[in-house]
């Protein structure tokens, strides 16, 4: 520990202006997200807003006994893994598949007008997504029941189909999302030598085996690192994106109910702190030992590839 600290003063003489360039950011990191941290104990106590934090009863484990007693930790776990791998598989490789069909483009115009229709529904909020999919499948005005009205056709209340919202969600969510995870392919894929597609084409190689043997192979370090770091947050639903698309629906809680939500309407219903700092400190673990494994496998296939 002395030689770890000997070698830290002498970094600080030797840079002292670097690291007087860099402290206010890391006295802003520490004051607003490791200061926090210290609101953990409440997942381990019995909160009562009379006493506060710190004096409230200690409970041990009993918050998160009571969480996966009742079988809603296992359902929100599932459904958080289930919908973060899909919305993972279908917005990357929907985002890989543009960044192609983007770059292999020859009209200038038409490829910086597709990139900008694409991209634009980033921009738009979970809000107004919202708006959209209850416009679509409201039972009594939605536009695609109004079309079956008027084909003579029975109606349809998706509202009570939990099977069919998971690919409603990873669909918006892929809508929304392609267009800005394409970016980050499209740079990849620019930075490829050209003097590797050119001695491809003298080889006769057609479009699809210069991607497969040139375009792909090149892009696999960001592909990884792309999924790398969105496995890292594999136990983080997107809680504004759930919240508007499914609302506050009884009948599809079993199948949308994500750990953002769950947590959520417990503090809006129940106002137990104590439960939902459990789920939230239980999401937190489970999101750093994913990452660690995850990034451990990809160390062992290739040191290259990790994140660290």
């Amino acid at each position: 520990m002395i030689k770890y600290f000997k070698n830290f003063v002498q970094e600080f003489k030797k840079n002292k202006a670097l690291f007087m360039m860099i402290a206010p950011m890391v006295i802003l990191v520490f004051i607003l997200l490791y200061l926090p941290m210290s609101g953990l104990v409440l997942a381990f106590k019995n909160y009562r807003y009379n006493l506060g934090i710190f004096r409230s009863d200690w409970n041990g484990i009993e918050n998160f006994r009571y969480l996966f007693a009742s079988g809603t930790g296992w359902l929100i776990t599932k459904n958080t893994i289930f919908y973060n791998l899909l919305n993972l598989i279908t917005s990357q490789t929907l985002a890989i598949l543009i960044a192609i069909f983007i770059t292999e483009m020859k009209s200038k115009y038409f490829k910086k007008v597709t990139q900008s229709v694409i991209f634009l529904p980033y921009f738009i909020s979970w809000v107004i997504v919202g708006t959209f999919v209850y416009n679509l499948f409201n039972y009594e005005t939605g536009l695609i029941n109004s079309i079956l009205k008027g084909m003579g056709q029975n109606t349809i209340n998706v509202y009570s189909k939990p099977y069919v919202w998971p690919f409603i969600i990873s669909f918006f969510n892929a809508w929304k999302w392609c267009g800005y995870n394409s970016v980050i392919y499209i740079a990849a894929i620019t930075g490829i030598d050209g003097e590797c597609y050119e001695a491809s084409e003298i080889d006769g190689a057609n479009i699809f085996q210069r991607i497969r043997y040139i375009t792909l192979p090149s892009i696999k370090p960001t592909i990884i690192t792309m999924l790398l770091l969105q496995i890292g947050r594999i136990l983080r639903g997107d809680f504004e994106m759930f919240f508007q698309i499914v609302g506050n629906n009884g009948q599809l809680y079993n199948a949308t109910d994500v750990i953002d939500t769950y947590v959520f309407r417990s503090l809006m219903q129940n106002s137990n702190m104590g439960m939902t700092a459990a789920a939230t400190f239980y999401q937190s673990i489970l999101c750093f030992v994913i990452i660690m494994i995850v990034n451990r496998i990809v160390k062992k296939a290739d040191k290259e590839l990790a994140l660290f």
